[in-house]
């Protein structure tokens, strides 16, 4: 696909000046948006003004394939890794998240190990810290490892001031940064925040958007949510429907709820809405057990 009438075969020419390619002239694609090919850097100089338009359009569409496309299956972390089911949303109250080895246990499987009498952690069976001085040490210990959720882990203490540490954000937004370039979706997370709202870095609501989308690719619901909030303040409910449909269908509550009120205000159709519904009813029965049903009523008690 050529962006302007040019002599050549199709694809198969320099969409400047329409030599052929051959096994003398090679051809190559323009590597913003791969839909013209160019004989050389001179051609593709030439043709820029003609081209930038259409380039720019396609680069935005890949770009919203990827986004949309990607990220619709949760991340590992966000399954317990004693009975391998999702954990329920939100993970935090759904679950534990031990010092020692960083690994979150659902509440069904911490609550069973309990009542068994094993007081250590679930999943390593390292005793469990007794005081905030031990269990900073623990993380810490993991942290010299370069363990990219540990790194995160100690800037959200830094954060909010926890364990004894002295609250201090920009502290946490560096090793937020550490620990996302290091693979963690949670820092993509975290970082996607601090720029939302400007805690310890100027506001940039950009830059939150690109790290919020950069962990929805990689299934992490609450930022894909967060993507669909943004785009409805925009007034792009399109846009934003999109979004609440993959996270309504990952288990997230909140998203079913958005996608409800929109076809309440005629800005999602009833085919979303019975989509978003059926999807979110079919996640929450897979992260069903006995063993959750158990704890829920265990730690309701009080117990």
């Amino acid at each position: 696909m050529n962006c302007v009438p040019c002599e050549g075969d199709g694809d198969e020419a320099c969409a400047n000046c329409g030599k052929l390619g051959s096994d003398a002239v090679k051809l190559k694609n323009c590597t913003a948006c791969r839909l013209v090919k160019y004989c050389g850097v001179e051609c593709q100089r030439a043709h820029r003004k003609l081209h930038k338009k259409a380039c720019k359009q396609r680069v935005a569409e890949l770009k919203d394939e990827q986004l949309y496309n990607l990220g619709h299956e949760r991340p590992e972390g966000d399954f317990c890794p004693i009975c391998t089911l999702p954990i329920p949303l939100p993970t935090d109250d759904q679950s534990v998240s031990m010092a020692c080895c960083l690994k979150r246990v659902c509440n069904g499987c911490h609550v069973a190990a309990l009542k068994r009498g094993m007081d250590d952690c679930a999943f390593c069976r390292t005793p469990i810290a007794d005081n905030d001085a031990d269990e900073l040490a623990m993380i810490q210990a993991r942290v010299k490892k370069k363990d990219p959720e540990a790194i995160n882990c100690i800037g959200e203490k830094y954060f909010y001031g926890l364990l004894g540490l002295q609250k201090n954000m920009q502290k946490a937004v560096e090793l937020y940064t550490e620990a996302a370039e290091l693979g963690s979706i949670q820092a993509l997370f975290d970082l996607g925040n601090v720029y939302d709202f400007g805690n310890g870095v100027q506001q940039d609501k950009a830059k939150a958007v690109e790290f919020f989308a950069k962990a929805a690719m990689q299934g992490h619901v609450l930022s894909r949510h967060n993507l669909g909030c943004i785009e409805g303040e925009k007034g792009n409910h399109d846009r934003a429907v999109r979004h609440f449909l993959i996270s309504a269908k990952m288990g997230d509550e909140d998203s079913l709820e958005n996608i409800k009120t929109a076809f309440k205000a005629g800005l999602a159709t009833k085919e979303q809405y019975t989509e978003a519904l059926k999807g979110y009813k079919d996640a929450v029965e897979e992260m069903k057990s006995h063993d959750r049903d158990e704890a829920k009523a265990y730690l309701d008690n009080g117990k």
